[in-house]
């Protein structure tokens, strides 16, 4: 759909691909060392014989050139053959030994040429030396071009008696000049190799200042984003509670209207969950962790979650099992929050018809969540943003309360678990996202529900809790559970109540929780020794703070009635072993 820019050259070739186009800068030059050349060659065969075999030589020299100059500057022209470095490479050698060779037939001529003799040979070892500056910048091209363009003239001038003098001069001279050849070459290199480095230095910049700018405008819209649901989300539930709470009975909320601010509420709740999931996993510290998950169960836990939603819009949720045993090597919850996730987008969005979750094996190690639907579908441009975050689909969203982060969170989730969540869709039929994670047929998950309906016995229960609203929060769990709840506000009054009475489980929040748990545990009574439960926001340093100060679990805010059973049910595990 969109023209591929062209790749950038890796770093380490960078620096052949500059010292190839020094040499090929350099060509022009040679036209100007031909231009002075041919008429000292002129002068010294006018006492040779053969001159007109020394005139083909050089017309034959200057046709080199041409092509070789030609065939150079067509690779450098285009950047997908300007990086092609064996090709570059393999031109600029052969062009050399064009050269070479010319200068090989012309100390061939000039080993004919009488008393011109020694002149011709001179001046065509000169004509190597030139060589010598030509391929300096390319090491490889210096080392194979350099020794053959010298090599006729010096034998030949080392091969005639009378020359020895003269040849032994000429050796020196191109050895030095060679040398100088190697010097000017490892030079070049360091500047090559700076260049390259300051290339990759703005490069690193300019990707910092990317990702900058990309990371001011993800905040830009996770500011508009959370400004809109949040206004209008709590703009309703706060109209519905100052109805209850106001003077005026007319003014009452009816169960609708309570049921509509509680749904509210709870979007509400989802856009800060995902929106901080998004924020830890941009920055790299949100973690899962690996358990035995029964795949059929977890996606029948999911559609009976959701089946009140979806039969209040007349659709038709349901399960089809395709495998029999095994489990999802994945995280619990996590996947709960993908599925869950991507079964209620499918609710929200489809007016009529089904809605099916199927599970499937893909592969021997891999299964398959499949979540089906007959909404109104997406095209593949539609597809592919509504899985960026903060991207939200104009045609199928309007009206629909979220932050545009399920998809995008729930592909990063399902890739830190070893897995994968992608989609295909159809406008007018309907779309279907597959999740897949990793599955042994072998393992089995033998973890017993918790019933959240009747506990074995009614627990006391001491809440350290100085927000009002949390620990209204959890009274109304604990009261759902059947249990009785002690609330504190402050640690040195929890230290007071548990030397005056016992307790069977201890949870405290707040941000002293860490050394509130300390003085429980400081204490020189049997209560020093019960189940403190850390309630804390999402922060990782939160929880490392509570562990260390000594509390046996942690419990993130906002708090459910599932999670107080659970925590509960530790707490009743560990004191029957302790027993």
């Amino acid at each position: 759909m969109f023209a591929q820019p062209a790749q950038t050259p890796p770093r380490s070739t960078s620096a052949e691909v500059l010292a190839l186009d020094a040499q090929a800068s350099l060509l022009p030059y040679a036209l100007a060392a031909f231009a002075v050349g041919a008429p000292l060659v002129g002068l010294a065969s006018e006492a040779a014989p053969e001159t007109v075999w020394l005139g083909v030589c050089l017309v034959q020299a200057a046709m080199n050139w041409a092509v070789f100059y030609a065939a150079v500057s067509w690779l450098k022209g285009d950047p997908a053959r300007r990086y092609d470095l064996r090709r570059r490479t393999v031109v600029h050698i052969a062009g050399g030994l064009v050269w070479a060779l010319a200068l090989a037939e012309l100390c061939a001529v000039a080993d004919l040429a009488g008393p011109a003799r020694e002149a011709l040979l001179l001046l065509a070892l000169c004509g190597a030396v030139t060589c010598f500056f030509f391929t300096a910048p390319h090491l490889l091209s210096l080392l194979i071009v350099g020794p053959l363009a010298a090599g006729p003239a010096l034998w030949l001038l080392h091969a005639h008696p009378n020359d020895e003098g003269i040849a032994s001069l000429a050796l020196g001279g191109a050895a030095l000049a060679f040398a100088l050849a190697l010097v000017v070459n490892r030079l070049l290199r360091r500047s090559f190799d700076m260049a390259v480095e300051r290339e990759g230095l703005t490069e690193d910049r300019a990707r910092a200042l990317a990702r900058a700018e990309a990371l001011a405008a993800d905040k830009s819209d996770l500011l508009a984003t959370l400004s809109q649901e949040l206004r209008g989300g709590l703009s309703g539930v706060v109209h519905v509670l100052a109805a209850a709470a106001g003077p005026a009975v007319r003014a009452r909320p009816s169960r609708d209207q309570l049921a509509a601010a509680l749904e509210a509420a709870q979007d509400l709740i989802g856009v800060l969950d995902a929106t901080l999931d998004s924020e830890q996993a941009e920055t790299g510290r949100l973690t899962v962790t690996t358990q035995a998950i029964a795949p059929v169960e977890l996606a029948r836990q999911v559609v009976r979650q959701l089946e009140p939603l979806a039969g209040a819009k007349g659709l038709i949720l349901s399960v089809e099992p395709g495998v029999a045993q095994g489990a999802v090597m994945a995280d619990p919850g996590r996947t709960r929050q993908i599925l869950l996730n991507l079964v209620g987008n499918a609710v929200r969005y489809t007016g009529r018809g089904s809605i099916t979750v199927r599970v499937l094996p893909a592969a021997p190690d891999r299964l398959r969540f499949e979540v089906a639907d007959t909404g109104p579908g997406l095209d593949p441009e539609e597809l592919r943003l509504a899985f960026e975050p903060f991207k939200r689909i104009a045609r199928t969203g309007a009206g629909v309360p979220g932050a545009g982060l399920g998809l995008s969170l729930s592909r990063r989730l399902a890739r830190l678990m070893g897995g994968e969540l992608d989609a295909e869709s159809r406008p007018g039929i309907g779309s279907r996202f597959r999740l897949e994670l990793p599955f042994d047929a072998q393992a089995s998950t033998s973890e017993p529900p918790v019933n959240t309906a009747t506990p074995s016995r009614t627990l006391r229960v001491l809440a350290i809790e100085p927000d009002s609203l949390t620990a209204a929060m959890l009274r109304s769990a604990l009261d759902q559970l059947g249990h009785r709840m002690l609330h504190t506000h402050d640690g040195e009054r929890a230290l007071e109540l548990l030397r005056a009475c016992d307790v069977d489980a201890i949870l405290v929040g707040g941000v002293a929780a860490p050394s509130v748990v300390r003085a429980i545990r400081a204490l020189p009574s049997p209560a020093a020794r019960t189940r403190v439960t850390a309630v804390i926001g999402a922060e990782v340093e939160d929880a490392d703070a509570c562990l260390r100060a000594g509390a046996d679990a942690v419990l993130r805010k906002p708090v459910t009635v599932g999670a107080v059973a659970r925590a509960l049910a530790a707490s009743e595990t560990a004191r029957a072993e302790a027993a």
